[in-house]
């Protein structure tokens, strides 16, 4: 039974059409190499694929500039000339916007005035102090921006110091006390309690380290028993 003939129209499916392309593409690639080989043929294939994707195969006794430069001649065209034109057009509207531009720029200036009349003088005018206007607002919301962070930073160092205004008062205040153990003072009831029965004792007397005070220290007595 021979193959049955294939629809010749677009395959719906992605993925089919994919493996399609690739198969097929392969076939002329391969058919264009033995064109080369066999018939000493200039061979050159471009193709792109529906993901844009490019593809070619030129013959290893030619380059792809020598094939438009041979397809040219042959048809008495140039491929080129159009595109050269629009390059030059886009290259003069590109130096006439920078021209322009430069000329703003001279005028804001306050260079090249002399070809400017009336009404254009007081456009110039308007552009300048709008901007100047522009500038000054944004200079202000920097410095508004500067101070407040400036503030900021102050306000923690002012929070910083007083904590540190308050832990050497503390610090200084708990110095004021001393908390020592008084044996000589504590014989007396320490015998009494442990006639009591008592399993631990212990006896202390709280001093009032008064560093300003130059008569003495004065004592007071804390007993546990």
């Amino acid at each position: 039974m021979g193959r049955g003939k294939i629809e010749i129209k677009m395959i719906e499916n992605r993925t089919n059409r994919q493996v399609t392309y690739s198969k097929r593409r392969n076939g002329i690639f391969k058919k264009a190499q033995e064109l080369t080989v066999l018939c000493d043929a200039k061979v050159s294939l471009i193709m792109f694929s529906t993901g844009g994707k490019l593809h070619e195969y030129t013959s290893p006794n030619t380059t792809t500039k020598e094939i438009y430069d041979q397809y040219q001649k042959a048809l008495g065209i140039d491929l080129w000339s159009s595109h050269y034109e629009k390059m030059l057009e886009d290259l003069k509207n590109l130096m006439d916007s920078n021209n322009r531009l430069g000329r703003e720029i001279r005028h804001r200036l306050g260079q090249d005035l002399n070809g400017l009349n009336f009404v254009e003088l007081h456009a110039l005018e308007h552009k300048v102090s709008t901007s100047v206007d522009v500038i000054r607002a944004r200079k202000l919301h920097v410095i508004k921006g500067q101070t407040d962070k400036y503030n900021k930073k102050i306000k923690n160092l002012k929070e910083i110091h007083r904590d540190l205004q308050l832990n050497l008062r503390a610090k200084y205040e708990e110095s004021q006390y001393g908390l020592v153990v008084d044996n000589e003072a504590a014989d007396y009831e320490s015998a009494v309690a442990i006639a009591n029965g008592a399993s631990n004792l212990f006896a202390f007397q709280l001093q009032n380290l008064n560093l300003h005070d130059a008569g003495g220290f004065v004592s007071h007595d804390l007993r546990l028993a």
